[in-house]
């Protein structure tokens, strides 16, 4: 081979090289600034927690968010300390300002809503209250079978949402809707979760979609979960 013709060859190496370098780095990028659109989904918002770090309300709301959900409790021991505080700083930002619990499945629902009750206070200016439901093998080695379930989430919701005075917000994972169908069992308005692409995992339309978890605002030190509500 001549050495021209190597050296064509490694010019063109070099260039496929190069191109597959800057579709890497624009899918990187873009999956850090990504949100969708605002005409398809004119309200925004996002959903943080005590992990996400001190959060700069101002730069939050000029990013475009309209609304923020906090997890407010977790099963029934744990719960964010910083909850009443998030809640004034977003509201002095006017941003409607919601709260999440993080629902354990091996852990008894009289004992989750007390946890829940006791965090969030009641106030009709609050956004209706979320419940996010994953699979963990970490804090539920052995889940309970589907009829258990659905009958202590049951209670856990009667309980919060007399607290509350509004319908609960079901966010559901694929995996935990796949297990327990709850979509199907237990009429509450849905929150789903892709990155992307709004998917049909639960069945019947959703009200609220995390869209992304990869967000990168400025004045929030990790990624941010944005989310969007169904016009």
């Amino acid at each position: 081979m001549s050495r021209g013709r190597k050296t064509a060859q490694k010019r063109l190496a070099g260039a496929l090289l190069l191109a597959v370098l800057v579709v890497v780095g624009f899918g990187w990028w873009a999956s850090r600034t990504w949100t969708p659109d605002r005409n398809a989904y004119p309200v925004q918002g996002a959903w943080l927690d005590v992990h996400d770090g001190a959060v700069e309300w101002r730069m939050l709301k000029a990013r475009g968010a309209d609304f923020v959900y906090l997890t407010a409790s977790e099963g029934p021991n744990r719960r964010d300390e910083a909850f009443p505080a998030a809640l004034d700083a977003a509201r002095e930002r006017h941003l409607q300002v919601g709260a999440v619990h993080v629902y354990d499945l091996c852990e008894p629902a009289d004992r989750q809503a007390a946890n829940f009750v006791t965090t969030v206070p009641r106030d009709a200016k609050l956004l209706p209250p979320a419940i996010a439901l994953d699979i963990d093998s970490r804090s539920c080695p052995e889940p309970p079978g589907e009829a258990a379930m659905q009958s202590e989430l049951t209670t856990f919701l009667n309980q919060i949402e007399k607290h509350t005075g509004k319908p609960a917000i079901l966010m559901l994972s694929r995996g935990i809707e796949s297990r327990y169908h709850l979509a199907g069992m237990i009429d509450r308005n849905l929150w789903v979760r892709q990155d992307y692409f709004a998917p049909g995992y639960a069945g019947r339309p959703w009200v609220m979609w995390t869209a992304t978890g990869r967000l990168r605002i400025d004045g929030v030190p990790g990624p941010v979960r944005w989310v969007v509500v169904q016009p």
